[in-house]
């Protein structure tokens, strides 16, 4: 088992219940591949059990903060 287990972008904006099908396909679907400074969540699976919003640094795995979901 893995401590930590990311669990996607913490960027992303979910689309209304109303949203178009194209909304939808693009939120489920389509992610951006960024270089440089992202917002990430990640699950703490080993221990605490608990979502953490992480400032990582996708060139260089370099964390610039965390902090509870």
């Amino acid at each position: 088992m893995e401590e930590f287990v990311y669990a996607g972008d913490a960027t992303l904006s979910r689309p209304g219940s109303n949203a178009e099908l194209s909304a939808w396909v693009d939120y489920v679907y389509f992610r951006d591949n960024p270089a440089g400074p992202h917002s990430e969540l990640w699950y703490h699976a080993a221990a605490c059990r608990q979502f953490l919003k992480v400032e990582r640094d996708t060139r260089t795995h370099v964390i610039s903060s965390a902090e509870l979901a």
